[in-house]
């Protein structure tokens, strides 16, 4: 499968099939369940979440929550995360027995994945600015080998490669977009070694829904993120002023791009198959504990 395209009807899936948009409820006979909701500020979360956090659509109320992806992997440690997006590499390294994932809402696909780059041609090597140790993308990075690593935030990252203060970066999301335009050189697509080893699409992140609220609120929660999603697909300038209010340096160009690469078909539904192959390769590499505790929800 490969992402989905934009056309000027609205967004389309691989399959070619507009979706529609979900019908509003009439929620005037029942009480909707609450939760808070964490989410990154990125176009493709905020563009996917718009209809949930603003009642459009799902039969639940969601506080939400909006930080960097690392921030919310961090915070999903504590016990202030109910509903969070977080890498699935987090979700390996340590918050498998605390939360089970929902299908709907997460990023992965095709040409998806994190990239190397550098001021020139060079080697992978030497000081890479990572942004985040619990990061998808770092974890990644372990398909070429082993790395003197710097933390730092993912809009950080290109700068500290132009300035010197490293010798490679590790860019995500719009940072595939923009590092030509900065001067930057690419080394190494993550993504194209991931599908060309492990033959599948690269799941880069999850809404995960902590263990002991799963069995009331998550079928409620899995279906109004997927109801989120058709909508945005069946209404893609709906949420045009949330985005842009939450991606003010951002050009609205590369928006667009981070729109239309990362929300696709597996954001209605991942490919339980490609998070299953990650979770088990961490394993062998020995970077996650072993777990036997069951991965989706029900």
């Amino acid at each position: 499968m490969r992402h989905n395209a934009h056309s000027s009807t609205g967004w389309r899936t691989e399959r070619g099939n507009t979706l529609a948009a979900p019908e509003v409820l009439d929620r005037s006979s029942s009480q909707p369940a609450s939760v808070n909701f964490a989410f990154s500020s990125c176009p493709n979360d905020t563009f996917a979440f718009h209809a949930l956090v603003h009642e459009l659509v799902g039969d639940v109320r969601v506080t939400p929550h909006i930080d960097d992806i690392e921030a919310l992997n961090i915070r999903a440690t504590s016990a202030d995360a109910e509903v969070t997006k977080i890498s699935i590499a987090a979700y390996g390294y340590g918050l498998r027995d605390k939360y089970v994932l929902l299908r709907a809402g997460g990023a992965a696909g095709y040409g998806v994945g994190p990239i190397v780059v550098a001021r020139d041609r060079r080697q992978v090597g030497g000081r890479i600015a990572i942004p985040g140790e619990r990061t998808t993308a770092n974890l990644l990075l372990r398909l070429l080998g082993q790395f003197d690593t710097v933390v730092m935030r993912f809009d950080q990252i290109e700068d500290a490669v132009l300035r010197g203060k490293v010798d490679c970066g590790l860019l995500i999301h719009e940072g595939r977009f923009t590092y030509e335009g900065k001067g930057l050189t690419l080394l190494a697509d993550l993504g194209t070694v991931w599908e060309q080893r492990m033959q599948c699409p690269l799941p880069l992140a999850a809404i995960a829904i902590r263990r002991d609220l799963a069995p009331r609120l998550a079928p409620v929660v899995d279906r109004a993120l997927r109801e989120s999603v058709a909508y945005a697909f069946a209404h893609p300038d709906a949420s045009r002023g949330y985005v842009a209010s939450l991606a003010q340096e951002m050009d609205p160009a590369v928006c667009a791009r981070h729109i239309q690469l990362y929300v696709n078909d597996y954001t209605l539904a991942l490919d339980e198959r490609a998070i299953s192959t990650m979770l088990q390769w961490g394993e062998r590499e020995g970077v996650f504990p072993p777990s036997n505790a069951p991965v989706f929800a029900p």
